[in-house]
Order: structure tokens, then C-alpha cells, then sequence
């Protein structure tokens, strides 16, 4: 159903869209020195909003090592500050509907929850089968047309498609010139919008499955999912299926690596867990991760997940290392 909401170029809004970027943020020269100039700098990006004079900037682009690496493409803060207005936006109009059980990327979920809820999955349905599956560089693979025609069912305000575009086709190599803009893919990790665009995108997957499949159980989160039911032969249909619709609707295929379809009390990996009907367990990467990332500010979160599937040795290392950032961010 199209919907009638418009974006809002207010100058108004466009300072609530800075203030939600700033919060939180530790102070670095990009954010003192667009500071120094704040409000001509907002000013201007009003006027060039209302006036469809707006042009998206490019990209600083380097690379972490994640398990394996990753390209991260960060925008620059001017235009930061736009894509935190976009995303605003377009959660406002479509997160209600979303399936409950997507879980990356939404207010009250997140990697905790969805660990979870796929442990409550396993452990009260062990005895059936469940594929395990993500799908394939799905960032680089994203087809930027076929995102915009599925953001147009239900987004209709031209103001709003017309700066979707802007962002959506800022990415490098994704225009062959002025006028013609090339069936490029892949949309960048590092965008804030990118999240919101990702669900977008695989809400299509998710409805397919749901509405047109009725497994016994689905979750995803990002472009990782899991599909449960007691009938292993449905399993494999629901696999076919899935696997046509995707590189048929999305242009998108599974990888192999994590293409696997087993019973349930054998144990799957997933979200970096070892799971089982009677328990999980975190791999000794992902706590060299949570060791590395760990601030004040999401020692919460990760408080959840080492106390709920780690060892007393791990869980009082972990009680230590949030004392010791304590006195770092406070003192």
C-alpha cells in the first residue's frame, strides 16, 4: 500500500536529525570543525534540501578485520547527518511491518534477543530439523534498482524518492554517467541507511517465507536465517524455494559455507554461537571481539550474552574488564 507520509526538510527537523547523530559521540576534528559553523552549515543543507539542489559527497573507504575483512565506506558528516533524517523516516513507516521475528537493526531487538529467541527455538523443538543459511556478500550484492522500485510500493512523497536516489546511487562506481544511471549493486556497510535499506530489502524475503511457505519457525537476523519444521523433505522444499526467490526477486544466492540442513539437537553455529537444544556456547573469537569492543556503553549488552552461555572464569574476566573501562571513561 503506497504510502502518504512526507519527509520533513524542516530546519526544525534537520537539527532533531543532528542532535540524534551527535548523542553519544566522542569529539573528533570532522565533528568540531562542521560545529564551528553549525548553524550556516544546518541552514545551508535546509535550503538545498527544500530547493532539490542537495548532492550527496563521497566516501572515505577503509578496512577491518572482522573474522575476514571488510570494506567500510563512511560518508562525510555533512551528508551523515541527511542519511540519520532518511533513516528516521523511512523506520517511521516501515518497521511496523516487519515481522516480529527480524531482529537486526530495531528498537528493543537486537543480537542478544535474537540468540535468544533461537535457543527458546531449539530447545522446544528439538527433535525436529532446521537449515541454517546467509546469504552471499549481501552488501556488495544489493541491486540499487530493484531497491528503489520496492521502497516506491509504499513510499510515494516525490521529495523522499527523489533524495532516496541521492543516496542510494552515491556509492562509487554506481553511475555511467550524468544520465544514465548503470543496474549497479551493492550498497555501503558503513551507511546508517545501509541497515535500514538491508530490512527493506529482505522483507520481501521475509514475507515470501511466512506468508507463502508457513514454516514451523523463521528468524533472521541481518542476511543470516534459520528455518525450522518437524518434516525434513519440507525443509528441502522450503530451501529450493527460497534459493529460486531469492536470485530470481533480489539477485541474490546463498553461501555454500553456511548452507546446511540438520536435526535440531545436533547443534548449529549461528550469530557466533554454538547452539544446541540444551545449551550454546561463545566461541573464543567472538570473546577476543567482545574484549576489544567493550565501552561503558554496550557493556550491558554484552553482559547478557557472556553470562548466559560462559564459564565462571569467562564471566569474572568480563566483571573486571567493566571496572577497568569504567575508570578509563570516567577519571
Amino acid at each position: 500500500m503506497m504510502g502518504k507520509v512526507s519527509i520533513d526538510f524542516s530546519l526544525k527537523n534537520i537539527w532533531k536529525s543532528w542532535f540524534a547523530f551527535r548523542r553519544g559521540k566522542k569529539i573528533t576534528k570532522e565533528i568540531d570543525d562542521f560545529s564551528y559553523h553549525l548553524e550556516e552549515r544546518l541552514y545551508n543543507l535546509c535550503k538545498e534540501l527544500n530547493r532539490g539542489t542537495y548532492h550527496h559527497g563521497g566516501y572515505h573507504t577503509f578496512t577491518v578485520v572482522d573474522n575476514k575483512p571488510r570494506v567500510i565506506s563512511v560518508a562525510s558528516l555533512r551528508d551523515r547527518v541527511v542519511h540519520r533524517l532518511m533513516y528516521a523516516y523511512l523506520t517511521s513507516i516501515y518497521d511496523k511491518t516487519f515481522i516480529y521475528d527480524v531482529w537486526s537493526c530495531r528498537k528493543h531487538k537486537g543480537l542478544v534477543g535474537a540468540i535468544q529467541r533461537t535457543q527458546t527455538f531449539l530447545r522446544n523443538n528439538h527433535k525436529d530439523f532446521i537449515w541454517r543459511a546467509d546469504i552471499a556478500k549481501f552488501f556488495d550484492n544489493v541491486d540499487k534498482q530493484t531497491l528503489i522500485n520496492i521502497i516506491k510500493r509504499r513510499v510515494s512523497d516525490p521529495k523522499a524518492l527523489w533524495l532516496l536516489e541521492k543516496i542510494i546511487f552515491s556509492y562509487p562506481d554506481s553511475i555511467l554517467s550524468k544520465d544514465i544511471k548503470c543496474v549497479a549493486k551493492s550498497i555501503p556497510i558503513g551507511n546508517l541507511t545501509s541497515q535500514i535499506f538491508a530490512n527493506i530489502y529482505l522483507n520481501e524475503l521475509d514475507r515470501f517465507v511466512v506468508h507463502m511457505l508457513h514454516p514451523k519457525h523463521y528468524l533472521r537476523y541481518g542476511d543470516d536465517f534459520i528455518i525450522i519444521s518437524k518434516d525434513k523433505m519440507k525443509v528441502i522444499v522450503y530451501r529450493k524455494q527460497i534459493i529460486t526467490f531469492l536470485k530470481e526477486s533480489l539477485h541474490l544466492v546463498i553461501n555454500p559455507k553456511y548452507d546446511k540442513i540438520l536435526r535440531v539437537n545436533e547443534g548449529i553455529h549461528f550469530l557466533g554461537v554454538e547452539m544446541f537444544s540444551t545449551g550454546r556456547s561463545l566461541k573464543s573469537r567472538n570473546w577476543q571481539q567482545v574484549k576489544q569492543r567493550l565501552n561503558t556503553k554496550n557493556a550491558g549488552s554484552y553482559s547478557g550474552l557472556i553470562k548466559q552461555h560462559s564459564n565462571e572464569k569467562t564471566i569474572k574476566e568480563f566483571d573486571w574488564m567493566i571496572l577497568e573501562k569504567l575508570n578509563e571513561e570516567l577519571y
